[in-house]
């Protein structure tokens, strides 16, 4: 985390990092925990398609997740959720604790995520949670599209 916190604070960043007991097992856990709306929770999911891999970063309200019109809009072939292994051998995190910024990945940003000043996601802590605003996520990634 200490490499994300750099990351944030030379791009000169708005964020706060929230630490927590254990870790966040769900959208919904979120929500409840920041008192905040399921919406405005981010996690972070890495995906597979034909050219590699994606971050999928999505609203905790986004719903059920349509790969194939996913894959259509980011022209990256045929896409599936990532394995446990394969997250972890992409971004050197563990599903969950994937984070919003810093995972070296091409992103997929639901622009649901933009009705909101702030959202909360991944830091990759489990036991840790990044508050900072949706353009901040869109500025220091490399977005390759919007849902």
């Amino acid at each position: 985390m200490e490499k994300l916190v750099h990351f944030l604070q030379e791009n000169q960043a708005r964020y706060e990092i929230i630490s927590h007991e254990k870790p966040i097992a769900s959208a919904q856990d979120g929500a409840d925990l920041f008192g905040i709306e399921l919406g405005q929770t981010a996690p972070t999911l890495i995906v597979k398609g034909d050219g590699g891999y994606a971050a999928l970063i999505i609203s905790g309200d986004y719903g059920r997740v349509d790969f194939a019109e996913v894959a259509q809009k980011a022209g990256l072939g045929k896409l599936k959720l990532a394995k446990p292994q394969e997250v972890m051998e992409a971004t050197g995190f563990s599903i969950g604790s994937v984070p919003l910024i810093g995972h070296g990945l091409s992103v997929i940003l639901d622009s649901k995520l933009f009705r909101y000043e702030w959202i909360f996601g991944g830091t990759g802590v489990p036991e840790a949670t990044l508050k900072i605003s949706p353009s901040e996520v869109e500025r220091l990634n490399r977005v390759i599209t919007r849902l």
